[in-house]
């Protein structure tokens, strides 16, 4: 069985009966559901012909939406009221594969997931032509809408998982990709304006230079970084295109700072979670763009590297411990929470992505 395949057997097999994908079935953390990880998921499965998965992803996340929509209202009636608002009152990031929260502890204020769910729906409905389903789910739509235009300038942990006072360009990458894409429907002024105030936030705030950074401080009111999510700015969000030079030069730096001569891309150059390795899911999106922008010698030689990753079953690990940024903190997150995660469903939802862009 080739990769493609075992990559699509893989996520059907770790699909549970809510429609819920678990981002890593072996690995103790990871034993949830993430909106983010689920959304490319989902949109993997809709390039590979396989839309009853994709669907009930969309329809597990409706019900987790319509479960939760009491929070936004009350942190809406809190905004109003100028009150403290804590981070596990937002919508959270992760839950249980019945689409519950879960009480342990976890990072969970994050918005990219939100956004990026409007843009996977919106794929969903563009590629299936099951335009029922915004009549059907206006009110979920409305509110996740509703959260993230009164909430995305705000500080959140970013899509690692991370600093959680900085505003992160990928998450508004995220943010603004999908309430423009669920908008080639709704056809909201509001909502174009509010994307083109995310999009000049970006341009204003997260900029050193020449270039995209990684995030921007509003402590200090000055953007910092390198970052391989920064790709999320043209694929799939497109909020820049491909040939702006601040993307340009982005990638460049990327390039030098962060993708291995003949191996993978890593996360940032400061990364030590499980020693800071080469991840398969930016070796993906890498690869994506030198698809997109013709370069397929260069894709070609990512999308081998990334094969090599897999082992004899076919399975995708999360990261892979070659070429390490930060070595001494290998052993330490091995001790921690055991060997790295193995199968991703998200790396072989990036590898059924790519393989589909070739």
């Amino acid at each position: 069985m080739n990769l493609f395949d075992s990559s699509i057997k893989v996520i059907l097999k770790n699909q549970s009966k809510y429609g819920s994908y678990i981002a890593s079935p072996n690995f103790k953390q990871y034993k949830y559901s993430w909106i983010r990880d689920g959304v490319f998921i989902a949109y993997a499965m809709d390039l590979a012909g396989y839309h009853k998965s994709s669907r009930l992803f969309h329809e597990w996340v409706m019900k987790v939406i319509k479960r939760y929509s009491w929070k936004v209202e009350y942190l809406l009636e809190k905004l109003r009221k100028g009150k403290r608002r804590d981070h596990n009152e937002y919508l959270h990031a992760r839950y249980t594969l019945e689409g519950y929260e879960d009480s342990a502890p976890w990072p969970n204020k994050q918005f990219d997931g939100y956004g990026a769910w409007l843009w996977g729906l919106s794929e969903h409905i563009k590629i299936t032509s099951e335009e029922y389903l915004l009549d059907k789910y206006i009110d979920q739509i409305e509110m996740i809408i509703k959260y993230l235009s009164n909430f995305w300038n705000e500080p959140s942990y970013d899509c690692w998982e991370e600093n959680p006072d900085k505003i992160h360009t990928s998450t508004l990458a995220c943010i603004a990709g999908g309430l423009s894409h669920i908008n080639n429907y709704l056809q909201s002024n509001e909502i174009s304006e509010l994307v083109n105030k995310i999009t000049s936030f970006i341009k204003d705030k997260c900029v050193i230079g020449e270039h995209f950074a990684k995030f921007y401080d509003p402590h200090t009111d000055r953007a910092k970084g390198i970052d391989a999510s920064l790709l999320w700015l043209v694929y799939p969000f497109r909020v820049f295109e491909p040939e702006d030079p601040l993307f340009r030069n982005t990638v460049a730096l990327m390039e030098k700072k962060l993708l291995e001569p003949d191996g993978g891309v890593h996360r940032y150059p400061e990364d030590t979670y499980y020693g800071g390795g080469e991840w398969i899911i930016l070796s993906a999106w890498l690869a994506w763009h030198y698809i997109e922008t013709g370069r397929k010698d260069e894709a070609w030689k990512l999308i081998e590297w990334i094969e090599s990753t897999a082992d004899v079953q076919g399975n995708l690990p999360e990261q892979v411990p070659y070429n390490l940024l930060a070595p001494k903190y290998y052993e330490y997150w091995v001790k921690k929470w055991g060997p790295i995660a193995k199968p991703l469903l998200w790396s072989h939802a990036m590898y059924i992505i790519l393989k589909s862009k070739i």
